[in-house]
């Protein structure tokens, strides 16, 4: 067979639809991919217990799974996945500065460990395993992400509390809404997947990578500087898309299908 490619998927919005079923053409694309000899992976913000059912969903076993925007990297070992590489960073002044301004938001810590602390239930969030404590415990030990979720405001409230904040110590990625998803300075999906292709020696032409929001930028730059493809969902914001390649279609209409089935010559079969 030709070389295999590396490829790393986010999931919100790119492998899966808003109600978290999968976008159409989806999982028959990635099992013709994989099939066809190619590593894909996942590349997320989410957590791993929040990603590992849609690698069962999808078929995957991948060496590799990439969680919390880059700041825990998985391996697969002959017991499961263990935690292979973990970012953390003292939270405390982080915290400290978003809750002047903040101070009846939701927050969200992860430790190194996996382990996730939290002021309040924030509808959408699974918090299975997570312990609520008072805001003061969130920054009593490292974390790997702070994740801010504030309903009153809205992104341009959010842009500019960044820059009073002075965020640029952690990197950050503002979501659809008032959600604020803060990592390790210097930390995002593409140092991640810089991680993996190094110790998989994998080549960097034949890399792809696919995602629809704001934290994909870095792994899109990533993907780009090394030669191999950066694909933006057809949804995402602008600069999401300035940022990639490539533009494919809508998650809506199995964008990503189309994508994948590209690798490998396949023509994308329409849903019914």
């Amino acid at each position: 067979m030709t070389r295999p490619w590396l490829i790393g998927l986010d999931v919100d919005g790119t492998i899966l639809l808003q109600d978290e079923t999968m976008s159409p053409g989806v999982v028959e694309a990635v099992g013709r991919v994989r099939d066809a000899g190619h590593e894909v992976m996942l590349a997320t913000g989410r957590t791993w217990s929040g990603t590992r059912r849609y690698l069962e969903t999808l078929g995957l076993a991948p060496e590799f799974v990439v969680c919390s925007n880059g700041a825990v990297t998985l391996r697969r070992t002959a017991d499961g996945y263990e935690r292979w590489n973990v970012e953390t960073f003292d939270p405390s002044d982080v915290l400290g500065l978003l809750h002047d301004r903040l101070p009846d938001a939701r927050y969200m810590v992860e430790l190194g460990s996996g382990e996730r602390l939290f002021t309040g239930e924030v509808p959408g969030w699974s918090l299975e395993g997570a312990r609520e404590v008072e805001f003061d415990g969130l920054s009593a030990q490292e974390v790997s992400r702070v994740v801010v979720v504030s309903p009153g405001h809205d992104e341009a409230d959010f842009h500019r509390l960044v820059q009073e904040a002075g965020l640029n110590e952690v990197s950050y990625a503002i979501g659809w809404t008032a959600w604020l998803d803060i990592a390790p300075r210097g930390v995002d999906k593409g140092t991640a997947l810089e991680r993996v292709r190094r110790e998989r020696e994998a080549d960097g032409e034949r890399i792809l990578v696919a995602g629809d929001g704001r934290n994909d930028v870095g792994m899109f730059a990533w993907a780009r500087a090394l030669g191999g493809r950066a694909v933006a969902m057809g949804q995402a914001p602008d600069e999401v898309k300035a940022a990639a390649g490539e533009i494919t279609g809508d998650v809506e209409d199995g964008g990503l299908a189309t994508v994948l089935d590209s690798l490998i010559g396949a023509r994308t079969v329409a849903p019914n």
